[in-house]
């Protein structure tokens, strides 16, 4: 009798574990958002890139072409390899981006609302966002480190290339050719910087959250309410902005280590010769198309991600809601 009173008074409820949290409705409406996004705008990510690369015309490489300008450098694209050419690059950049943010989004709500003990109405403040941004965006470089480096190598991989340099024939050959060459140590060049740049995921969807939170507080309304498209456009651009501008540094540093035609000794080398080479300016070199590619990229990705939640999942909810005020209303009036 006692010892069945013992065990009763010290047992302690269990704690949620993480996979009880998970829902892989924000896997796929992550994936969509990206994909689209990536569709509609990758030949502002190609020029990007490029100009990351581009070292100046005093210490130009002989086989990189040179671009003045952003409609320089898309007219110039356009006039050698046709509109064919301002998409090279674009499967890897579709399986990056899509599952990019498709695993973001789903490590990133999953752990969110474990930390919310499944209550999404109760508010984490500013410095949990970052911390589940943080780990989510470590997670995700993980997994897709090796699909940004394939990326990156097709899209420099130039009309005028060297007969001695390496010649890719898409995205799978592009990785098998990685591995063969290069080894893991190759899929996974720019890994460093891009620990780095999980600052601009973690500042970026800090942003947004607190945004997303104070604006509702405001309304007087659960923080976990619904908004409209217009809402969801606003606070992603802003979000992304801020971040982008903060953290691009780090993006040339990545895209010049994946970079094939040009060799570094690590991240230190990376810095001392773009300072060398170009000044601070070198470190911010690409942001305009950046800028014009990942406002309106993150603003469709958000929207779509945003949408297709309200459907797979809060549509459910409302339906559900409905379904039980019905009945309740019914058993009153009987």
């Amino acid at each position: 009798m006692d010892r069945s009173v013992n065990r009763s008074t010290t047992s302690r409820p269990v704690p949620k574990s993480l996979m009880q949290h998970i829902k892989w409705e924000y896997l796929a409406a992550g994936i969509s958002g990206g994909v689209v996004s990536t569709l509609v705008l990758h030949p502002l990510d190609l020029v990007k890139i490029r100009f990351q690369v581009q070292e100046g015309y005093g210490v130009a490489v002989s086989n990189r072409p040179q671009y003045q300008g952003l409609f320089h450098a898309l007219r110039s694209i356009f006039t050698t390899n046709g509109f064919t050419g301002l998409y090279q690059g674009v499967t890897p950049n579709v399986w990056g981006a899509g599952l990019s943010w498709g695993l973001y989004f789903f490590f990133y709500n999953s752990i969110k609302t474990w930390m919310q003990d499944g209550d999404t109405k109760k508010a984490l403040g500013a410095s949990r966002h970052i911390l589940i941004a943080s780990e989510a965006g470590l997670l995700t470089l993980v997994l897709t480190n090796p699909i940004w480096v394939a990326k990156t190598r097709l899209c420099l991989q130039y009309e005028t290339s060297s007969a001695s340099s390496v010649t890719y024939k898409g995205f799978m050959d592009t990785l098998v050719k990685l591995y063969k060459y290069e080894g893991i140590k190759g899929m996974y060049k720019g890994f460093v910087p891009g620990v780095l740049g999980i600052s601009h995921g973690a500042l970026q969807f800090m942003t947004y959250e607190e945004m997303k939170n104070k604006y509702n507080q405001y309304l007087e309304r659960p923080v976990d309410t619904r908004l409209t498209t217009v809402e969801y456009l606003s606070f992603a651009a802003v979000s992304k902005i801020i971040a982008a501008t903060v953290t691009y540094p780090y993006q040339v540093l990545r895209s010049r280590l994946q970079d094939q035609h040009t060799n570094y000794n690590g991240v230190i080398d990376v810095i001392r010769k773009i300072y060398k080479q170009l000044g601070m300016k070198g470190f911010y070199r690409g942001i305009v198309p950046a800028l014009l590619r990942v406002t309106p990229a993150c603003c469709i990705t958000f929207v779509v991600y945003e949408n297709l939640i309200t459907y797979l999942l809060h549509s459910n909810q409302n339906d559900t809601d409905i379904k039980v005020k019905v009945t309740t209303d019914n058993s009153k009036t009987a």
